[in-house]
């Protein structure tokens, strides 16, 4: 055969048309789940056109990027304000769409060279650059709080001490969270994807890697659907649609994946003061509704509500699942202890992926003269955190014997790919 009649390889086709087309479709997403979410809440009613604004910094705050509140009341009175919160459900719904959209002009490829993938990240990097810029100088508001009527009121007016709140972002800290965060989407992507192209010196990593990197996602998105289900049929069953549509589209990872860690035996320290409060389920609220720090761990909740041992038999039949699909996609010729131990990486990992990002504080006071806090709905307390080493050991332990049993269980499974030893 002639080298004219030898079939040219095919070109990966990713320029930046591509690029534009991965940043603005997860964009939209982000900004469409974040609008519907915040809608469902009432925002919309928010005064000054504030609630265009609110969905900017929602998609910031999804992304990593450093949201600021600030508070005025004059010069008699102080505000002091604070949140952090992260809306995952945003965030994995942009993380997936962004992901899909890098992975798409690879497709159908077996190698691909580390020049080729960076140059392939880098477009799609410098136009969310320019997307995560217009965020930031976007999600800027004011908003004077209400007093109401009576002598406090009448105290705010009388020394112009009306409190103010707004928020703006730090654009240096935003811009460098986002690009990490789109760093971790892109590499998370090239990592779990079974087709995605790889350099030739990676792939001697792929078997040891890829598979427990599916595992996890699938076990992350397993969660999420169950929540799904379990939110929809509570919004059926129970009432307060718009509450639980908004914590779908808002903040459903947050919620699942605290209940993953908690049925491993986790625990969170917590406390609800104030106008704040958890979405659902309620229980949640009635346990960290109290004067001190609270615990919450399987032991709290199952004193509340008897029906939560559901978390523990849920963490053990889903990650086997996930502990079998793991070993199933490995080859053959890996032993157990190798697959309970890459597995107990991968689900530490995890843990403390999921540890750092569902935590939540959020504070609001209000003093007039300097002297203490108002009380009524002016001032507050909420946060929420993980007893961190604690968690991720569980995790680990967790991942050794689920690996194991993963292992035991694809043994009479024909193994795809399999690998003879050389």
């Amino acid at each position: 055969m002639s080298p004219e009649s030898v079939p040219a390889r095919p070109v990966a086709r990713h320029g930046w048309v591509q690029a534009a087309a991965a940043v603005l479709t997860g964009l939209a997403v982000m900004v469409v789940l974040a609008t519907l979410g915040l809608w469902a809440v009432g925002a919309a009613d928010l005064p000054d056109g504030a609630f265009a604004r609110v969905v900017m910094a929602t998609v910031v705050a999804a992304v990593g990027g450093t949201l600021e509140l600030s508070g005025n009341a004059g010069v008699l009175a102080q505000t002091r304000a604070g949140l952090t919160v992260i809306p995952l459900s945003v965030t994995l719904a942009g993380a997936l769409v962004i992901g899909a959209g890098f992975l798409r002009p690879l497709r159908h490829r077996a190698v691909a060279s580390a020049r080729e993938l960076a140059g392939w990240a880098a477009r799609i990097a410098v136009l969310w650059l320019l997307a995560l810029l217009g965020l930031a100088f976007a999600a800027r508001q004011t908003f004077t709080v209400d007093m109401g009527n009576g002598t406090l009121s009448d105290l705010t007016g009388l020394f112009d001490a009306a409190p103010k709140v707004g928020f703006t972002t730090d654009v240096p800290l935003t811009v460098l969270f986002g690009l990490v965060w789109l760093a971790g989407v892109l590499v998370l992507t090239v990592l779990v994807a079974p087709g995605a192209p790889l350099p030739g010196r990676l792939l001697r990593w792929q078997e040891s890697v890829r598979p427990a990197a599916y595992a996890m996602v699938v076990l992350l998105l397993v969660y999420v659907v169950l929540g799904l289900v379990v939110a929809l049929v509570s919004a059926v069953t129970r009432g307060h649609v718009a509450e639980t549509f908004a914590v779908i589209l808002l903040g459903l990872p947050n919620l699942v994946w605290l209940a993953l860690t908690l049925g491993l035996g986790a625990t969170w320290n917590g406390r609800v003061e104030g106008p704040f409060g958890l979405p659902m389920p309620h229980v949640l609220d009635q346990i960290l509704r109290t004067p001190d720090v609270s615990t919450l761990n399987l032991r709290t909740l199952t004193a509340y509500d008897t029906g939560m041992w559901w978390l523990l038999v849920t963490d053990v039949v889903v990650l086997s699942a996930v502990a079998f699909l793991m070993a199933a996609r490995s080859p053959a010729r890996v032993r157990a202890w190798e697959h309970a131990l890459r597995l107990a990486v991968a689900l530490a990992l995890t843990v403390l992926m999921i540890c750092l990002l569902c935590r939540v504080s959020a504070h609001y006071g209000l003093s007039l003269l300097g002297i203490g806090e108002l009380g009524g709905g002016l001032s507050g307390e909420l946060f929420l955190r993980p007893r961190l080493w604690q968690a991720v050991g569980l995790g680990a332990l967790w991942g050794l014997a689920a690996g194991f049993l993963g292992a035991l269980l694809a043994r009479p499974v024909h193994r795809r790919g399999r690998v003879e030893t050389p």
